[in-house]
């Protein structure tokens, strides 16, 4: 039986009340469904809030993929795992699992430029939100700017409050462009907020005996590295080139098909 005019108008206004948007929009077609089908009344409650429920969540994850500024591409679906030795194919199940978050574990990938250091960590990272994490993307660059801009005007506590809602922050390529010692000082400031109290997901091409070139001081190197260390799990992707496998690929491909649309000349016959 459909609902009187009357009380039609005041459930919805009830649903809207209680913020069940869901619920407002699909209760009358899951009570088709439910006269159709004869639940009874706990089964149709159960779908209402499963469908409440779906919607809610798939709302928060598409937020925070927003919130997190990862580029999108770099997922897991698009990464070649085949290419990762054992072992760090082994770290990679773990890591999935979120659990180095809630330890407050940092997560330390080194390897040459094209290694996929960058798309690893994102990859990971998109996974986690998946299941409800709130993480951060940032390239080191931009990140020590807004670092520097917020010293200058005085609220780097408040940035640095900003970002510690996020359970990790990626800094992606650490030491890839020279910096100055201030810009190094703040980002320096910022591990060490971080430390122990919410994680660092780092790319760096320049192992830590290299470090040096990056924070400019031997005891503030000595210092950032401490901090990232004590609690981390540390990639080392000795692995060529991507980008590299990837044009080689496409060249060799391409040769094939000149190879094959263009077949070798006939010999005259020496009778002609």
């Amino acid at each position: 039986m459909q609902l009187e005019g009357e009380k039609s108008g005041r459930l919805e206004r009830c649903l809207k009340d209680l913020h069940l948007p869901t619920v407002r929009r699909c209760y009358q077609d899951e009570a088709i469904n439910a006269r159709r089908d004869n639940w009874d009344y706990e089964t149709y409650l159960y779908e209402l809030a499963v469908r409440e429920c779906e919607d809610r969540q798939n709302k928060r994850i598409a937020r925070l993929l927003r919130d997190s500024k990862l580029p999108l591409e770099k997922s897991l679906q698009a990464f070649d795992r085949k290419r990762l030795p054992r072992k760090l194919d082994t770290q990679l199940a773990l890591l999935l699992r979120g659990d180095f978050l809630s330890h407050r574990e940092n997560v330390l990938a080194f390897g040459n430029p094209g290694s996929g250091k960058t798309h690893l960590l994102c990859a990971i990272a998109q996974e986690l939100i998946h299941q409800g994490r709130h993480i951060r993307f940032m390239p080191c660059n931009l990140l020590v700017q807004e670092l520097l801009i917020a010293k200058r005007d005085l609220k780097l506590a408040r940035v640095l409050k900003q970002y510690g809602k996020f359970e990790a922050l990626i800094i992606d390529d650490i030491g890839y462009v020279q910096q100055s010692r201030e810009e190094m000082e703040v980002l320096f400031t910022l591990l060490a907020d971080r430390y122990e109290r919410s994680s660092v997901m780092i790319t760096s091409n320049l192992p830590f005996s290299k470090w040096e070139q990056i924070f400019k001081d031997p005891m503030t190197t000595a210092a950032a590295i401490d901090r990232l260390v004590h609690h981390s799990v540390i990639l080392e992707l000795n692995l060529s080139s991507y980008r590299l496998e990837q044009s080689r690929k496409t060249k060799e491909a391409g040769s094939v098909q000149l190879l094959q649309a263009d077949p070798p000349e006939q010999k005259m016959d020496s009778r002609s």
